[in-house]
């Protein structure tokens, strides 16, 4: 039997990690691979003691966006949109760990978490003005917001290919380390201390700070995390353990 090469789920406590296994090309998406992200995904939503998701890849690069050539007729903007939304909305923390290049639509990919790690050897690049191919909206928004517009013109009109420390002074990379080992051991770092956060805080705020960025704040659903968390036993166990200098316990209640 061939070896199932589509991404990997796996779940350790309040941890859950996916893993791209296509190293021979890049990591490489296919059709397989889109749909196994969004089973993951979803599992991962419905597993309430999940709170932090790490998405991270094998070999030397991390992703080299989708196969395009694989499945002709396919829209593949339309299911990289799909999926990138679906990563953004999902509800735990997010975290990618990015080994070296980030190509085509796995740039939105890793944008769509909540925080991207990189090493000194990261680059982009978005070839799709090279091939006659019209990003999609998403993730187009996803540039602009989070990247701003002179940066988003530049990735996409341009074509243009952004090295590791251009990546972390434009805001794409939150942390660059030297080499994979640091990589990894700052990314578990992170990991950890997100879990240690009051899930329910941090799941409201991601919640809302992504709907602000869209200009789609809900104010009264925002009133009504805020008063479930002023009402929360994970409050007075968080203001009982910064009184007793210990570290608290949270329950996600």
């Amino acid at each position: 039997m061939a070896h199932d090469k589509t991404p990997l789920l796996e779940i350790q406590g309040p941890l859950a990690r996916i893993t791209l296994r296509r190293p021979e090309v890049a990591n490489r998406l296919e059709l397989a691979d889109l749909d196994a992200l969004h089973a993951h995904v979803k599992s991962v939503n419905e597993t309430p003691d999940v709170r932090v998701l790490l998405l991270q890849a094998e070999g030397r690069h991390f992703c080299s966006g989708f196969h395009i050539d694989a499945m002709p007729g396919v829209d593949a903007g339309a299911l990289f949109e799909a999926l990138t939304d679906a990563w953004e909305q999902a509800r735990p923390v997010t975290v990618a760990a990015l080994q070296g290049g980030v190509y085509g639509g796995a740039t939105d990919l890793a944008l769509a978490c909540d925080f991207r790690l990189g090493v000194a050897a990261c680059e982009m690049f978005v070839p799709a003005t090279r091939l006659g191919l019209h990003f999609y909206r998403g993730g187009m928004e996803r540039y602009v917001q989070r990247l701003g517009l002179a940066a988003a013109k530049r990735l996409l009109l341009a074509a243009e290919t952004f090295d590791a420390p251009a990546m972390l002074a434009m805001g794409y990379l939150d942390q660059m380390h030297p080499d994979a080992a640091a990589l990894r051991s700052a990314a578990e770092a992170l990991c950890q201390q997100l879990a240690a956060m009051a899930p329910l805080a941090q799941a409201g705020m991601k919640r809302h700070l992504n709907a602000m960025a869209h200009g789609q704040l809900d104010r009264a659903a925002l009133q009504a995390d805020i008063d479930r968390c002023n009402a929360s036993e994970d409050l007075a166990e968080g203001i009982a353990a910064w009184r007793d200098k210990r570290a608290p316990s949270f329950q996600g209640r």
